[in-house]
């Protein structure tokens, strides 16, 4: 590659045009993807907020966000994207970590606690700001269902369902408790469907995709093998407990995401090292 890459392109001339959402004249649709992760959210959180500090967020048309990915996205079009910060401070480390809540019988990764407590009265979100921001804000979960990747956005009405979005986005089985309800069907974690939310962004008409990661890039091109490698012993452990009473669909899509990860990897990869 000679040049910068083609989506690093577009962002540069939008922010040296001033392009605001809603305004654009180039074209594209160019959307910013956030990977989940659980505490490795910290490291995309860091882009983030590197985005923001060089006057970047106006040149996205919307942001996608899978798990941790998705609290990132929020507190970027917050209105107070500094607080990004709060992922390295062990106050935030502590609200969802708590190994003493297996002693109550509650989940160890307290997700509500950490949106309904944390964010609403400690380090307070503008969950009305992130609504209203132009723009667009799309928190994937896991229907519980189909065990389908799922755009939480269409039900996203006012402050109350952006925080339930927030924590269905990020319920990891066993770990986090049960599933959580928004407009009526149950949601599990984006990443048992879709850890790196790319997928959906293009299905829904983004021409342009900046992915942050919360793991290492491969180094190398290398397609998954033919042979799909078969889910950990962990994996079938909670398949097979937590999960026992769901439909098959959620099965299928849990003891497989390792593999779908190979092929993002090796696809994010080829899109990496594309000309301009």
């Amino acid at each position: 590659m000679t040049g910068p890459h083609g989506v690093l392109e577009v962002l540069a001339d939008r922010v040296r045009g001033r392009s605001r959402p809603g305004e654009r004249r180039d074209g594209h649709r160019v959307a910013l993807a956030i990977e989940g992760g659980g505490m490795r959210g910290t490291v995309s959180a860091g882009m983030a907020l590197a985005l923001h500090d060089n006057g970047m967020m106006p040149a996205f048309d919307a942001i996608y966000g899978a798990s941790a990915g998705a609290i990132t996205g929020a507190w970027l079009l917050s209105g107070t994207p500094e607080r990004l910060t709060g992922w390295a401070e062990p106050l935030y480390a502590r609200a969802m970590i708590r190994p003493s809540n297996l002693l109550r019988g509650r989940p160890m990764v307290d997700v509500r606690n950490l949106v309904e407590h944390l964010y609403r009265e400690v380090t307070r979100m503008d969950f009305d700001a992130v609504l209203a921001n132009a723009v667009e804000y799309h928190p994937l979960a896991t229907d519980v269902r189909t065990g389908r990747s799922t755009d939480l956005r269409p039900h996203l009405t006012d402050a109350a369902d952006l925080r339930l979005a927030l924590r269905a986005s990020a319920a990891l089985p066993f770990l986090a408790g049960p599933p959580v309800e928004l407009a009526g069907r149950l949601y599990y974690d984006a990443g048992l469907a879709e850890s790196i939310p790319y997928r959906t962004a293009l299905a829904q008409g983004a021409s342009h995709v900046l992915v942050l990661r919360s793991r290492p890039a491969p180094r190398t091109v290398r397609e998954p093998p033919p042979a799909a490698p078969g889910p950990s012993h962990g994996a079938r452990l909670i398949a097979a407990t937590v999960l026992r009473r769901h439909p098959e669909a959620l099965h299928r899509a849990f003891l497989t995401r390792d593999r779908r990860l190979l092929h993002d990897d090796a696809l994010l990869a080829r899109y990496d090292q594309a000309g301009p």
